[in-house]
């Protein structure tokens, strides 16, 4: 069986694709703390092993993603932002919700 995470596009494997994804995101939660979070637990106190939750609450509405703990968790642990206790409750994004509310917002900036 074939690791999903090695199948190319002919340019970049999915893995490389979600190694950009969580470099992206993490970087434009950091550029804009004030509406960034992030929490090992959803608001009902469940979790996915091995994830956490990273999200913003942006005025076109909340996204979020689910982050690979190791490396994403440290990274974000040592900057400015502080974990939650309990994610934001999910709204019901779905993702081209988060596609769509990030390029709503960024052409509002």
């Amino acid at each position: 069986m074939t690791d999903k995470g090695k199948i190319s596009d002919g340019y970049h494997t999915f893995d490389e694709l979600y190694e950009h994804r969580a470099s992206l995101f993490i970087a434009l939660m950091l550029s804009h703390p004030q509406l960034s979070w992030f929490s090992a637990k959803h608001d009902d106190g469940s979790i996915y092993d091995g994830f956490f939750i990273a999200g913003m609450d942006l005025p076109t509405g909340q996204i979020s993603y689910h982050m690979p703990l190791d490396p994403w968790w440290d990274r974000l642990s040592d900057s400015q932002l502080m974990p939650r206790i309990y994610a934001p409750k999910w709204d019901g994004h779905t993702p081209q919700d988060v596609i769509d509310r990030l390029a709503r917002w960024a052409y509002v900036l």
